[in-house]
């Protein structure tokens, strides 16, 4: 009764020569490499936007300005230095 299943798992499968050409494609979470290239550099772009607000906004916070902003070569020394006259204080 069942002898034609078995019968047909000896022959290949038929594929047509005019069908769509199947490949497997590599990705991570539904993300292709192609995709990963294409979207890189706009996040990268948004990353390097949104740090320089964070740091421009957060640059007024005495810890931030001593531990992070005057550490920076060149830049931190010239720019990131707030001194106080000795006119404005008050003792």
């Amino acid at each position: 009764m069942f002898a034609t299943s078995i019968l047909r798992s000896a022959y290949p499968a038929y594929k047509s020569p005019y069908g769509p050409k199947y490949q497997y494609q590599p990705h991570i979470d539904g993300i292709t490499p192609k995709q990963l290239v294409r979207i890189l550099p706009t996040a990268a772009a948004w990353t390097g936007v949104a740090l320089f607000a964070v740091v421009y906004y957060a640059s007024g916070i005495p810890r931030l300005r001593r531990d992070v902003l005057q550490r920076i070569p060149y830049l931190g020394e010239r720019y990131f230095v707030n001194e106080i006259p000795a006119s404005d204080n008050p003792f």
